[in-house]
């Protein structure tokens, strides 16, 4: 049985994943990205091959691709492909019937559309400003005094919305600061934020072609109070992957490497 992988090295973390012959999934590895993106995709890729006893280092692998910001740092790669044609295959070896995908990153937001055969059909990106990003939600957390998990449910509670009017990360912050210290209701400030958000998500859906399904990629997509909001703003239907979404980068490099080094026999 030959082995195949994908590194998906992005600005916050760095996920790797293996697949067999077959493109089962047989390991993958999550982890918190460094400084230095070549030590982020080591430790991943080592974590992830000591898991299977027939592989144990990334050398034995027939075919590795690497993905994301940091796609041409991952030691021993074959090739590298982009995180956006490696998001599109990610989720449409998950969920085939997916045409649409929202990737919220660490660092910026794309709008995906998909064709038949998982490659990329259009793309939108917003990489001109952190606001909507994974480094945004952060900062909203740290102002909250919450962790990311606890931060996503908290808009779920709220019977209003108050509205954030700030379009950069610094003043958005500035704001919630502001609107917590007057001692507005957290959760109505929380789901404020995450229609920021889901507004900022809108030009993207639509440039990726949704009609009336679309995924979220990334790890916001774990984000349950984003999720409602780009349903209620966007009337879309958010469908959510049997897979976890922040691993579809890593997934799409590690099929693309099953096809390729598949190929070479």
């Amino acid at each position: 049985m030959k082995y195949f992988g994908g590194c998906d090295v992005g600005s916050t973390y760095t996920k790797c994943v293996i697949l067999d012959e077959k493109g089962t999934m047989v390991s993958d590895v999550t982890i918190r990205s460094k400084i230095n993106a070549e030590k982020s995709s080591a430790e991943a890729l080592r974590m992830a091959c000591e898991k299977l006893p027939e592989v144990k280092t990334p050398e034995k692998l027939a075919y590795l691709i690497g993905t994301g910001y940091g796609r041409n740092k991952v030691p021993s790669a074959d090739e590298n492909i982009s995180e956006i044609s490696c998001h599109a295959m990610g989720v449409h070896v998950t969920d085939p019937t997916v045409k649409a995908i929202i990737d919220i990153g660490g660092q910026d937001v794309k709008g995906i559309a998909i064709d038949t055969d998982g490659t990329v059909k259009n793309f939108a990106m917003n990489d001109k400003c952190a606001a909507g990003t994974g480094r945004f939600y952060e900062a909203m957390a740290n102002a909250f005094e919450l962790s990311l998990p606890e931060f996503s449910q908290l808009s779920l509670t709220a019977k209003n919305v108050i509205p954030i009017t700030a379009q950069c990360t610094v003043f958005a912050e500035s704001e919630v600061i502001t609107l917590v210290g007057e001692g507005k209701p957290m959760d109505e400030i929380a789901a404020g934020i995450q229609m920021a958000v889901a507004k900022r998500c809108f030009v993207m859906a639509k440039k990726a072609g949704a009609t009336d399904r679309v995924t979220l990629t990334g790890g916001c997509a774990k984000n349950a109070g984003l999720k409602k909001a780009i349903e209620q703003v966007l009337k879309l239907k958010v469908v959510e992957l049997k897979t976890d979404p922040q691993l579809m980068g890593a997934l799409g490099a590690a099929e693309y490497a099953r096809q390729k080094g598949l190929e070479k026999e």
